[in-house]
């Protein structure tokens, strides 16, 4: 394991020579009335417990605030920054090390943008999976509305289940709870792309500890605020999430390759079910004119019977619009054997998913608007990813087998 460079101050010092052994809680930049609120959730999910808090600055814009007792405030200079605040960076992971090696702290909690909006009762539960069992690695479930993380329902999810065995229902997730060597390999990971200036690189932990063997933990922290990006444009986000994780398949190949069996989940809800009908009308839009203008290119990406998949839908009424999720799993893993393999320009062939995801979307939508409880579809969904990881393993040996 690479070592992580560490600068110890002379408060770090003095805080570490009293609360050595301590939890270790690694806020984001928050505003003064946010900050203020999380430091009162922290003394009331450990009340008798002494908590380090490392945050950018001790007190936000000079401010001074009433700093409950227990807790200890942990200023820091980042090792590096990131300008990413929706999601949690290569720069997020690196200072969370290093602020445990500068207070010596037993465990971490790593916590996203808008965590005020998480109860004490959420965060004690992230911090016990992690100072009271053997988790390596406790990961958040949100409780979202049955249209909110698609992207994650479509593609991150069923794809890091079936290849890597974790159910975490959110691999990305931005509330993490941290062993210490666990918070180690993520620095490690993340200094790879400190060292060439990419300190807003996306790093996956369910992949780091699956592949480690550590044990994951999924917490279910109820409802909480989810920072939103900047950037509004889908093909712009889909890029930037899809090309990392379809890095990521491809540096562990190896891996996934022989993984076998996953990890228990939460129960979850399967009967809760939508009752309005949405306006799927542009994403119908965006798929029929991608159909006519990206066939070409899908042709070079997908085979002849995802392609035959692709013009039946093209003809299907909206009300009965329907993709097998079959399909939808054929047409990720296809993508991902195309990213590997540079088939097309890797932006190009991002930009071709998109109207495909639309469609994905807008069949969802259908199936749950019809009375299909969200959730269900979406176990559903995973089920067919694991139940065709063979094709994928195949493809990706013999890449050519299945060209026409």
């Amino acid at each position: 394991m690479a070592s992580i460079p560490t600068h110890i101050d002379a408060a770090a010092q003095q805080t570490a020579a009293i609360t050595t052994g301590s939890l270790l809680v690694s806020l984001p930049p928050l505003p003064d009335g946010s900050f203020d609120t999380m430091l009162a959730s922290l003394a009331a999910a450990f009340p008798t417990e002494t908590v380090l808090v490392a945050t950018p600055a001790a007190a936000p814009n000079g401010t001074t605030h009433a700093t409950p007792g227990n807790i200890h405030l942990v200023p820091y200079t980042p090792a590096a920054t990131s300008t990413t605040n929706w999601v949690l960076t290569a720069a997020d992971y690196l200072n969370t090390f290093k602020g445990a090696g500068e207070t010596q702290a037993s465990a971490c909690l790593l916590l996203g943008a808008e965590c005020q909006s998480l109860t004490p009762e959420a965060i004690r539960a992230l911090a016990a999976s992690v100072t009271g069992s053997n988790a390596d690695l406790a990961v958040a479930r949100y409780n979202l509305g049955p249209r909110e993380g698609l992207f994650n329902s479509a593609i991150l999810y069923p794809l890091t289940r079936a290849l890597f065995c974790v159910r975490s229902r959110y691999p990305l997730a931005i509330d993490l709870g941290l062993s210490l060597r666990m918070a180690e390999r993520l620095a490690a990971a993340s200094q790879k792309f400190i060292s060439t200036n990419q300190s807003d690189a996306l790093l996956w932990p369910c992949i780091e500890a699956a592949c480690a063997n550590y044990a994951i933990a999924e917490v279910d922290v109820g409802s909480r605020v989810l920072p939103q990006p900047a950037a509004a444009d889908l093909n712009t986000l889909l890029a930037q999430i899809g090309s990392s994780l379809f890095a990521e398949v491809d540096a562990r190949a190896a891996f996934w390759q022989r993984a076998r069996g996953a990890q228990p989940s939460l129960s979850v809800d399967l009967s809760a079910a939508l009752t309005e009908s949405p306006d799927i009308a542009p994403m119908l839009d965006a798929f029929h004119l991608a159909y006519a203008n990206l066939h070409e290119i899908w042709s070079l990406v997908l085979p002849p019977n995802s392609l035959l998949g692709l013009k039946r839908l093209s003809v299907t009424p909206a009300n009965s619009f329907n993709m097998p999720d079959g399909l939808w799993a054929r047409i990720v893993y296809d993508f991902a054997l195309a990213y590997r393999l540079r088939t097309i320009n890797r932006g190009h062939l991002l930009g071709a998913l998109t109207p495909l995801y639309l469609a994905w979307v807008a069949s969802h939508l259908v199936l749950t608007g019809n009375g299909t409880p969200p959730e269900k579809h979406i176990q559903d969904l995973a089920s067919a990813f694991e139940a065709d990881k063979p094709y994928l393993v195949s493809r990706w040996r013999w890449p050519d087998r299945f060209n026409p």
